[in-house]
């Protein structure tokens, strides 16, 4: 399955990268917008690609070959970003790049459990190595309270309260284990006008325990202000989100620095996919583009 980066069009309009600049995408993914960065940044322009998933990082590998040292790639969190720059002696940074999306990859990869269309087991970790909560462990250990919890903040779930009581009920039957066990849970507590949506009834719940699982919303607390304080004057910040959540976060975050005068705010409102790029990717149609210049 390829992967198809979203608002590319419009990412390298606002970014504007020129000759020589240097750039950071802090979710490289498979390098679909750091392939166009750089070929716009030659001959000396260089960008740092981070990536928590290592599967990522490989996947991202083939920009070595067309690009040799004018790319560097890290298999480390976006929340280190300040660290990560000092560590690669990365200096001068015209443009930071965060797509906060997933990719095609990362959800059908084998027993991660990111997607609910597929019966594997539920880790939901975008790196085993540096994470030990998982799906399962939530569903199966965490109190129902703080279940539901989750379910409501991360997934904002209408039913969180109906669906948290239903996996307590089942998992003192067995462990939960895989996605499908979770699918006839979700199913089994919410209503049957639920399921005839647009929206698969487990969206929610999925996207809630991937999140709490990855520490995702607090990791973007983290980096926006690390991301304007390294940015170099008229440098810019280009972040692209999928759901409310994280949408709220940049919003609140880019008004707040706006208001001390450390940005400017490119994007009075948030730029979404065209009707003919949605028609093409239906996976750009939650996106949403902000922009912000450093001053």
């Amino acid at each position: 399955m390829i992967h198809t980066a979203v608002l590319k069009k419009e990412v390298l309009q606002y970014l504007d990268p020129k000759s020589n600049e240097n750039f950071v995408d802090c979710t490289i993914g498979e390098g679909g917008y750091a392939e166009d960065i750089l070929e716009k940044t030659g001959p000396n322009g260089k960008l740092l690609g981070i990536d928590l998933d290592p599967h990522q990082i490989s996947a991202s590998q083939w920009l070595y070959t067309r690009f040799k040292e004018r790319i560097i790639l890290v298999n480390d969190s976006y929340s280190n970003l300040t660290e990560i720059i000092k560590r690669k002696e990365f200096s001068s940074v015209n443009g930071i790049l965060l797509d906060l999306g997933m990719s095609s990859a990362q959800l059908v990869r084998a027993q991660k459990g990111f997607s609910f269309q597929l019966d594997q087991g539920l880790d939901m970790r975008y790196n085993d190595e540096i994470n030990y909560l998982t799906a399962e462990k939530i569903v199966n250990e965490w109190p129902q309270e703080k279940i539901e919890e989750v379910l409501k903040n991360y997934g904002e779930e209408k039913f969180a309260k109906r669906i948290a009581k239903k996996i307590v009920e089942h998992r003192k039957l067995g462990r939960i284990k895989t996605t499908f066990q979770l699918i006839k849970i979700i199913k089994e507590a919410t209503p049957s006008s639920y399921w005839r949506r647009k929206i698969h009834y487990a969206t929610k719940t999925f996207q809630a325990l991937r999140i709490a699982v990855n520490d995702e919303l607090e990791n973007l607390q983290r980096v926006l202000p690390q991301a304007i304080s390294v940015l170099a004057p008229a440098g810019r910040l280009a972040v692209i989100s999928f759901h409310s959540l994280e949408d709220r976060i940049v919003k609140r975050t880019l008004i707040e620095y706006a208001k001390k005068g450390n940005i400017k705010i490119l994007t009075k409102k948030p730029i979404t996919a065209s009707r003919e790029e949605r028609e093409k990717n239906p996976r750009s149609r939650s996106a949403k583009l902000r922009v912000a210049l450093k001053i």
